[in-house]
């Protein structure tokens, strides 16, 4: 079962004086609008609804609230870079965001989530500059890794890579694709360790021989994050 499985709306936040007063830790999923935000955060909690998918760019103007265990939350923040949205309303936006990135004190980490084709915008880089002061993880999602070839998915990634190190040192990052749902594990174990959540191992598929019926699988200790990326690109400085 997914770790996120039970992920459930709790409340929607318009001010920053209601934010959620139990929260002991949060991590917050930002991005372009349409960079696949709520499909990721859709797919890590294996639900199809959960947070909203809108054609509309800006869609998403408050921070979204989402109970993963009593005091442990998701928090789905306002989409940017959304050329339609009048300026008062964008206005109105940054206000909430930069205060909520910068001094939330149950704020334990950022999914930045960047669409793999369009990476490192503009405003990718100001939400860098927004929230990289905390001394806070950052874990990047680059999103919608199956429209690239295998390639093209190498080349954006040691791209970012080598710009985020230019930034600081505080981050990991991955490919990720909600489509075919490619990458969730790598971003649970890195979610788990900043939500102090236990990893859970996924039990072998049964393959029906009778040999599977005379012999017990032998039990293992859950795998670290060391182990499980041996063969995956994500990495960490």
């Amino acid at each position: 079962m997914p770790l996120f499985q039970k992920a459930a709306f709790s409340t929607t936040v318009a001010k920053l004086r209601d934010l959620p007063a139990d929260s002991q830790c949060e991590v917050a999923f930002a991005g372009r609008s349409n960079a696949g935000k709520s499909s990721a955060i859709n797919t890590l909690a294996n639900h199809t609804r959960l947070a909203f998918v809108s054609k509309t760019p800006g869609r998403t103007q408050h921070l979204n609230y989402f109970l993963l265990e009593p005091g442990k939350y998701f928090v789905d923040l306002p989409g940017y870079g959304f050329a339609k949205a009048p300026e008062e309303i964008r206005s109105q936006w940054e206000g909430l965001l930069a205060p909520y990135l910068r001094h939330r004190d149950a704020l334990c980490g950022l999914v930045l989530i960047m669409d793999s084709r369009h990476p490192l915008t503009e405003l990718d880089l100001q939400m860098f500059g927004w929230f990289a002061p905390t001394g806070k993880p950052i874990h990047v999602l680059l999103t919608k890794a199956d429209k690239l070839t295998r390639q093209q998915q190498l080349l954006v990634f040691r791209e970012v890579q080598e710009v985020l190190a230019e930034i600081g040192e505080n981050f990991s990052l991955q490919l990720f694709s909600s489509l075919q749902k490619s990458g969730v594990k790598e971003a649970e174990a890195v979610l788990a360790g900043w939500l102090d959540l236990p990893l859970k191992d996924d039990p072998a598929p049964r393959t029906g021989l009778a040999s599977e019926k005379k012999a017990r699988p032998k039990k293992r200790g859950a795998m670290g994050w060391s182990a499980r990326s041996g063969s995956s690109v994500t990495k960490s400085h």
